[in-house]
């Protein structure tokens, strides 16, 4: 069982969750100790990582080993003009927290590779794939699959 004290602030923040029969109070919960992990923080995580903060995940987690590109910001949301050269998952890190404050974020910069898959998502409930890469895209499958973790792309 879950067991938040929600500040007033908070539930003014949920409420639009709060108020859904199918969510409710008990959902909220479950959503605010939520672990996601989100590889890739460009045109597809990038939006994935806003929505999930905005709707009070506890902690997200960002993969991304780039930086951002002017080409970028014409579709990668999370990032501004003076992100341009900074790295992407700390890029992302500071909008996530501007939206939501109570987020916890985790970062990783750094490659999606075999020899650190298992370690990176074996602490998460649910992985998204936000990636463009189809070598990728095949290793998050197989080690989402591996360690029996829930993901979507």
């Amino acid at each position: 069982m879950y067991i938040f004290d929600y500040s007033e602030e908070q539930i003014e923040r949920y409420s639009r969750h709060i108020l859904l029969q199918e969510v409710g109070v008990e959902g909220q919960e479950k959503i605010s100790s939520g672990k996601v992990l989100v590889i890739g923080a460009g045109g597809l995580g990038a939006p994935v990582a806003l929505y999930l903060a905005a709707a009070g995940v506890g902690t997200i987690s960002l993969v991304d080993s780039d930086v951002v590109d002017l080409s970028n910001l014409q579709r990668q949301v999370i990032h501004f003009t003076e992100d341009v050269g900074r790295a992407k998952v700390l890029s992302a890190r500071e909008k996530i927290n501007r939206i939501n404050p109570d987020v916890k974020v985790n970062i990783h910069q750094e490659f999606f590779m075999a020899h650190n898959a298992a370690e990176i998502i074996r602490d998460y409930d649910f992985i998204v794939d936000g990636t463009d890469n189809f070598p990728v895209k095949f290793l998050i499958n197989d080690a989402c699959v591996l360690e029996k973790k829930p993901f979507s792309h």
